[in-house]
């Protein structure tokens, strides 16, 4: 069974670098960075009510000026050399949906989509190490691969909540919007689809996908060293919350992750 691209992967983890980055090099030094690798859970699909173990992968690389980010199968540059402002382009792999059990398996197949977009975020506030800074986000991409063909739009803010020598906590919200192209591909049913699962016929269209909370934490053994962990959910909404396929499911999505982290 294979999963969509957990949004675990992509912003809020996007939302809490500062928490990995604490006590590392600033974000104009020549060189530096993270990399946390570990094991994961996400909702199987869209709108599933069970768990998958998966990958729980962040990096963070700073080379020449610029910030490579990569979390999970997504990843960003930020080209901004302003210590509060990160903006650049953003690219996201979307795995597909097949071999899935019960009425949802016996839809047809989901390939995998490769999404292309930008992004933009801004500090506001916080001290010297960080603490109590609010940083407003929003994302957008584009399916290019006609896996799904649509649009999302991502808005968030994180807060960083505790930046001490060894721990740093970080609280995040968010909501994501989609196209009709989008929501069709994954919580529609046609004809065909109804006759095979015993789904009720559902073509929705676009809206606010879902909104979502999460909450990370870094702790630090020694300047090189640490943990990191994430738990979060996101609650789905409009023609999402609607479909046959989350009724057959659940409206919450929980994810969770703990990584070994390298800091360098």
């Amino acid at each position: 069974m294979r999963p969509c691209a957990p949004v675990w992967a992509a912003l809020p983890l996007v939302l809490a670098t500062a928490a990995l980055a604490q006590e590392g090099p600033g974000p104009q030094d020549r060189g530096g960075g993270f990399i946390a690798v570990g094991p994961g859970a996400t909702p199987e699909y869209d709108g599933a009510d069970t768990l998958r173990i998966v990958p729980f992968v962040a990096s963070d690389v700073r080379w020449n000026g610029l910030d490579v980010q990569v979390r999970g199968l997504g990843g960003r540059v930020d080209v901004a050399s302003d210590p509060r402002l990160a903006v650049g382009p953003v690219v996201n792999i979307r795995l597909g949906r097949d071999d899935v059990d019960g009425p949802v398996g016996r839809l047809a197949d989901i390939d995998a989509a490769v999404e292309l977009g930008g992004f933009i975020a801004y500090r506001i506030g916080g001290g010297r190490d960080g603490q109590g800074a609010l940083t407003p986000e929003l994302s957008v991409v584009q399916d290019i691969s006609d896996g799904h063909g649509g649009l999302l739009a991502t808005a968030g803010a994180s807060y960083a909540l505790v930046r001490r020598r060894s721990l740093a906590v970080d609280f995040d919200l968010r909501a994501t919007w989609v196209d009709d192209d989008y929501s069709v591909t994954y919580f529609g049913v046609d004809a065909i689809g109804a006759a095979a699962s015993g789904l009720a016929e559902y073509r929705p269209g676009s809206g606010v996908r879902d909104i979502g909370v999460g909450v990370t934490a870094a702790y630090w053994f020694t300047q090189s060293l640490g943990l990191l962990a994430r738990a979060g959910a996101s609650y789905l909404l409009d023609e999402a919350a609607e479909s046959p396929i989350v009724e057959d499911g659940a409206r919450w999505q929980p994810t969770v992750g703990l990584a070994l982290a390298y800091r360098f």
